[in-house]
């Protein structure tokens, strides 16, 4: 090869990749530029809802956390402290429940911690994973999610609890919201993950009563997604058609959350 040839092939080498990276950079540029959804640039929030579509595809009901039993004696790592502000006092403690956020007339209960323990308790073990990278085994007992809107007569769009084995997904609000007496901590969650058999309303961790840094006295525990979703100290929940906002959402980071 004579060095002309050579001298052509690298000059073409070169240009390939001042385009390649203007390419990039322009993409890159446009893409930051984008309007904001939900904190994110338009492509790059698109991106994180196509992933969710895959992980929602692949895993609810279907797919469990691993099962893990902590130490005996083993304390829960805390972490995370928004809406925690304060102490809580158990005995004027209410669980604020609304049928349909958007109708007034729908069903509103108001829940102390005693309407809560005469729910049927359950008791559930499972691998709890941070976004942040670590993990930890859980466990946790309370009132399964499940059990608790089938027996309250919530989750169905007709104002009953629908049969949820059977339930075709119209029958169902696809949304459940969370949000700590103070407002300044909430999460979006699909029905279909509230309704996994590892989705508990918990009073109990690691064999003890809750604790107040880990969200007494009633918190969310539902290990099919990052911790960012086990909301602490509950305060309301409600149901709803449309989805809810969602604190971390709002920061830049994926609604779905699954593992």
């Amino acid at each position: 090869m004579n060095n002309q040839r050579i001298k052509f092939r690298t000059m073409l080498c070169f240009l390939v990749l001042a385009l390649g990276g203007a390419l990039t950079y322009g993409l890159y540029t446009y893409a930051w530029r984008a309007p904001e959804v939900d904190g994110l640039p338009a492509p790059f929030r698109a991106g994180l809802e196509a992933n969710a579509g895959f992980w929602k595809r692949f895993g609810g009901e279907r797919k469990s956390a691993p099962r893990r039993e902590p130490k005996p004696g083993e304390k829960f790592r805390v972490n995370g402290d928004v809406g925690l502000e304060g102490p809580v006092d158990e005995k004027t403690w209410r669980l604020e429940v609304r049928a349909n956020d958007s109708d007034p007339a729908a069903k509103v209960l108001s829940l102390s911690m005693d309407d809560i323990r005469k729910l049927p308790r359950s008791m559930s073990s499972a691998e709890f994973r941070c976004i942040e990278g670590w993990s930890e085994p859980i466990a946790y007992a309370g009132v399964r999610f499940s059990d608790f809107v089938r027996i309250l007569g919530l989750g169905g769009r007709n104002g009953q609890a629908p049969n949820f084995s059977g339930a075709k997904p119209e029958e169902l609000y696809p949304y459940v919201a969370l949000e700590t007496p103070d407002g300044e901590y909430y999460v979006s969650l699909d029905m279909e993950s509230m309704l996994h058999s590892q989705t508990i309303l918990a009073y109990e961790l690691n064999g003890e009563p809750l604790s107040a840094d880990n969200g007494a006295p009633l918190r969310l525990v539902v290990p099919v997604k990052y911790g960012i979703k086990s909301l602490k100290r509950i305060g309301k929940i409600y149901f709803s058609n449309q989805r809810p906002r969602d604190y971390w959402a709002e920061n830049g980071y994926d609604w779905f959350a699954g593992l």
